[in-house]
């Protein structure tokens, strides 16, 4: 599905991202975890196009993504931002439907509609279908969003769903519904990218972990293999111990209590 081979990126004198190679394939969900700064989430607009590396290749279907125009791109891939700011004011359906414009004409059909519908049912925001988007909270607006990439990747086979830090500003409940549909939407077919914070969200949801430090690969594979104390204590600098969560059989990353001299001076 998307193939990375040996991407480094440089911007202003700085290296942000060296020699890094993975895969991202289809029916599986790929977490980017890692420090702040560590470079997830420029690796993740390079893998969507909206930036060019400095060295290295991208490949979509084994098609260089600089091969892509936008609205190519834009038909096979969808990509949920951090910052998502709308400039004028604008009603929910209005927002999600516009995740339809590369795939239609002059004007949307009536498939269109029923998709983005579909769409807003799917992160639980119908009955918010006439509000207008800057009077909902953080958590909400981000649900809406994630509904209009939902709507434009919607009818793709083996699409492409990249997601930055998707769960911010969501409650407990909306964080676990929102990775249960990216979950589902790997089930369907896609290839799903996801920059997570959360260690323990990442070991429950993801088939695969990229662990990112200073704009290199750390360690790379299933969540068993990745998320071991050692490494998590090399690369975030915070004690650990690693349990076996009981309900997911998955790993359980517990931070070891400390008191950092910088907290209690």
């Amino acid at each position: 599905m998307l193939n990375v081979e040996n991407l480094s990126f440089r911007t202003n004198q700085r290296t942000l991202l060296t020699q890094l190679s993975f895969e991202a394939r289809a029916g599986e969900l790929l977490a980017i975890v890692g420090p702040n700064g560590a470079g997830k989430s420029t690796l993740l607009k390079l893998c969507a196009g909206e930036q060019k590396p400095t060295a290295g290749t991208i490949a979509l279907h084994a098609t260089p993504l600089s091969a892509y125009s936008s609205k190519q791109l834009a038909q096979c891939r969808g990509m949920l931002h951090q910052q998502n700011t709308l400039a004028f004011p604008v009603r929910v359906h209005e927002l999600v439907l516009m995740g339809r414009y590369p795939h239609y004409g002059a004007h949307p059909s009536p498939a269109d509609y029923s998709i983005a519908a579909a769409a807003l049912e799917t992160v639980g925001m119908q009955s918010f279908n006439n509000r207008i988007v800057s009077t909902l909270s953080g958590g909400e607006q981000q649900r809406v969003q994630l509904a209009r990439v939902l709507a434009q990747v919607w009818t793709i086979p083996n699409g492409l769903l990249l997601l930055d830090e998707p769960t911010t500003g969501l409650d407990l409940l909306h964080q676990h519904q929102l990775l249960d549909v990216a979950r589902q939407m790997a089930q369907r077919g896609f290839a799903v990218v996801a920059v997570l914070h959360d260690l323990n969200m990442a070991a429950q949801y993801a088939d695969q972990i990229l662990m990112l430090r200073a704009g290199r690969l750390e360690a790379y594979g299933t969540p068993n293999d990745v998320l071991t104390a050692s490494l998590v204590e090399r690369v975030f600098g915070l004690p650990v111990k690693r349990l076996e969560n009981p309900c997911h059989h998955c790993p359980l990353i517990v931070p070891v209590p400390t008191f950092s001299p910088a907290f209690t001076q």
